[in-house]
């Protein structure tokens, strides 16, 4: 059992940090928050990743529930989660940026903690579908457990480099960060095609 456990968790750290495309949000945090004293980053940092945590949680279990409500396989959902992830990825790797959040920090907001640094920079459209699909997938208790934690663990990774992110920018560069962000797309990747290749043979064994 808390084999497991370590098991799940360690896997779903990685996949979460992974899905979050750290240092792309790193880059997008610094544009957006360019200028602004240190207790409001700080301030911005907290609320944005529990925001992100809340929203992560309420689709880790929303799964099934989901996928029995609209009358979809978790297989089929595999599939169309992870070509939207794969595109994500491609765009990663391609120019550095997510696609669906790029001219983000243009716009001129009075709160951007929540609307667009958690959502949809930090949880996008594919690490949404990417998120359902893992929480449909651990039926144990350990694994929920493991896969919970795991979230958790990502977020708070996730929140340290916002926290490092002057320090990263100074080591670094935006040239660095921008390498980085392509690097983590190519991991997206294989992310992806893991699950639309589980998908497809699921589907095909159930057929």
């Amino acid at each position: 059992m808390f084999e497991m456990f370590f098991t799940t968790y360690l896997s779903s750290t990685i996949r979460f940090l992974f899905l979050l495309a750290p240092f792309f949000v790193v880059s997008m945090f610094l544009a957006l928050t360019r200028g602004l004293p240190a207790a409001e980053k700080e301030s911005i940092i907290r609320r944005a990743c529990i925001s992100a945590l809340v929203l992560g949680l309420i689709l880790f279990f929303a799964g099934p529930l989901l996928f029995s409500a609209i009358g979809i396989t978790l297989n089929s959902f595999r599939i169309g989660a992870g070509s939207l992830l794969f595109l994500t990825a491609i765009s990663l790797v391609t120019s550095g940026t997510r696609n669906h959040a790029t001219g983000l920090p243009d716009e001129d907001r009075d709160d951007i903690a929540v609307v667009p640094l958690a959502i949809p920079v930090m949880i996008g459209p594919a690490t949404i579908g990417a998120i359902l699909v893992y929480g449909a997938e651990l039926n144990t208790v350990p694994a929920v457990a493991g896969g919970l934690l795991g979230l958790v663990s990502g977020l708070f990774i996730l929140a340290v480099l916002l926290r490092l992110s002057g320090h990263l920018e100074n080591v670094l560069g935006r040239t660095g960060l921008n390498i980085l962000s392509k690097i983590s797309g190519l991991i997206l990747s294989a992310m992806a095609a893991e699950i639309v290749m589980t998908g497809i043979a699921g589907f095909m064994a159930s057929t």
